[in-house]
């Protein structure tokens, strides 16, 4: 048993360095007066990272019910976590979302609400 539960461990422990490892700033937005605001962003689960990292969301692939926020990526509507949402002004205008892709499916890091114009 401790041993399925060391290798499950190690899984889960990959799966998310994987993850981490495949968002990168590669500096094309280097010059934008966004970039230093966007690598400042933190939600309860940590650093965004930049805008090159996250993703631009539609206004129907996002929606507010009862004080939480749900996402849709790849064609699945994901809840997004409290802890995940951005609570500061968004500077951006557009709702954008930095996910996470793992062994059991996508998880949402940060979230940042727009103005649903």
């Amino acid at each position: 048993m401790k041993l399925l539960r060391a290798a499950v461990a190690l899984i889960a422990s990959t799966a998310v360095l994987v993850g981490v490892a495949m968002a990168r700033d590669d500096g094309r937005y280097a010059n934008s007066p966004l970039k230093s605001w966007f690598d400042s962003l933190r939600s309860g689960k940590g650093p965004c990272c930049s805008d090159a990292d996250g993703s631009a969301v539609a206004d129907v692939d996002w929606e507010s019910k009862d004080g939480h926020y749900r996402v849709r990526l790849e064609g699945q509507w994901i809840d997004v976590p409290d802890d995940a949402v951005i609570t500061e002004p968004n500077r951006a205008g557009r709702t954008m979302v930095w996910p996470i892709k793992g062994a059991y499916g996508i998880s949402i890091r940060c979230f940042l609400p727009g103005s649903m114009t």
